[in-house]
C-alpha cells in the first residue's frame, strides 16, 4: 500500500469515527419518531393525567418531578464539587489528594442500581425515623416543610432522591471542576500570592475566574446527569403520578416513569407511543440544556480572549 493509500485511508477512518455520535444520535431520533408516530403530541400531552385506560396521557408531573430532583441535586453537588476542587488543588497535601482524587472517581463508576439499594436500604429509613421528623418539627411552619407522619415516614420521597442524585452527579462536576483549577498556570498563583493575597483571594480571583469555563461546563454536564438518571431515581422517589406538595412527598421524573411502565406499555395498545413521545420531549429537553451550555461557555471564552 502507498503511502497516499495509507492517507486516504487514514482519512476515512478518522472520518467514519467522527460520524459515529452524529449517526447514533440521528438513529435514536428516527426510532423514536418511527415509534411515536406523532400520536398523541398536542396540548393533551402537557396535562396532568396519565391514564393508559382512557389513553389520556399528560407529562407534566414528569416534567416537573424531573426538574424538582434535578436543579437541587446540581446545585448539591456543584456546592461540594467545588469545595473539594479547591481544597484539593490549594490547600491538601499532595498524599492526601492522592487519596481523595481516586475516591471520588470511583463513585463514578458505581452502578446506578446500586445508589438505589443504598439508598433505598439505609438512607430511606434514616430519613423516614430522624431527618425528616426532625424537619417537621423545626421548620414545620415553613409553607412546604409541615406533613403528617404518613407522608414521610417510609423515608422515599423527594429529599433522599435529592440525596442520591447528589452523590452520582458529585463525581462528574468534582472531576470538571478539580481539571478546571489545575489548569491555572503556576505563575498566576504564584503572582497572586507574592502580591500580599491570602490564599483563599487568590482562588477566588484568580483560579476559579480562569477556570470559570471549566466550571460551568460542569454545572451543564451535571445537570444533564441528574436529569436522565432512571434506576436509582425509580427506587427512592416514590413512582407517584401526583404533584409534589410538600418537600417530603412522592412524585416521578420522565425517565423514572418511563423505566417503571415500559413492561407494561408493550401490551397497551396506545402507551407505548406515549412513553416515546415523553422520550423525544425528555431528548428535547436535554439537547436544548446542552447547546445552551456550549453557548454560554463559548461566550464566557470570547469575553476572556477580548479582555487579554
Amino acid at each position: 500500500m502507498g503511502r497516499r493509500a495509507k492517507k486516504h485511508l487514514s482519512t476515512a477512518v478518522a472520518l467514519v469515527a467522527a460520524l459515529v455520535p452524529t449517526a447514533v444520535v440521528i438513529g435514536v431520533v428516527v426510532s423514536l419518531l418511527s415509534a411515536s408516530d406523532f400520536h398523541n403530541l398536542g396540548w393533551a400531552f402537557f396535562g396532568s393525567k396519565w391514564n393508559s385506560n382512557t389513553q389520556t396521557y399528560g407529562v407534566a408531573i414528569f416534567v416537573v418531578g424531573s426538574f424538582l430532583t434535578a436543579i437541587p441535586a446540581l446545585v448539591l453537588s456543584m456546592l461540594v464539587g467545588l469545595g473539594i476542587a479547591i481544597a484539593s488543588t490549594s490547600y491538601l497535601p499532595r498524599w492526601i489528594t492522592r487519596i481523595i482524587d481516586p475516591c471520588v472517581d470511583f463513585l463514578a463508576g458505581i452502578p446506578s442500581i446500586i445508589y438505589g439499594l443504598w439508598g433505598y436500604l439505609l438512607l430511606a429509613p434514616i430519613f423516614g425515623t430522624l431527618i425528616s421528623p426532625w424537619v417537621v418539627q423545626h421548620l414545620g411552619f415553613i409553607p412546604g416543610f409541615s406533613a403528617p407522619s404518613y407522608v414521610y415516614v417510609g423515608g422515599v420521597g423527594l429529599p433522599l432522591s435529592i440525596v442520591v442524585l447528589t452523590l452520582m452527579s458529585l463525581p462528574i462536576t468534582t472531576l470538571l471542576i478539580r481539571d478546571a483549577l489545575r489548569s491555572v498556570p503556576r505563575d498566576l498563583v504564584e503572582s497572586g500570592l507574592a502580591l500580599g493575597a491570602t490564599r483563599w483571594e487568590t482562588v477566588r480571583r484568580i483560579s476559579m475566574r480562569h477556570g470559570s469555563r471549566g466550571i460551568w461546563s460542569a454545572a451543564f454536564l451535571g445537570f444533564g446527569r441528574a436529569f436522565g438518571e432512571t434506576v436509582a431515581v425509580a427506587m427512592v422517589l416514590g413512582a407517584a403520578t401526583a404533584y409534589p406538595t410538600t418537600v417530603f412527598s412522592q412524585t416521578d421524573t420522565m425517565a423514572a416513569f418511563m423505566f417503571d411502565n415500559l413492561d407494561g406499555a408493550l401490551s397497551t395498545p396506545g402507551e407505548l407511543q406515549a412513553l416515546a413521545e415523553l422520550a423525544i420531549l425528555l431528548l428535547a429537553i436535554t439537547l436544548v440544556v446542552n447547546v445552551v451550555g456550549r453557548r454560554f461557555v463559548s461566550a464566557l471564552y470570547t469575553q476572556e480572549v477580548a479582555g487579554l
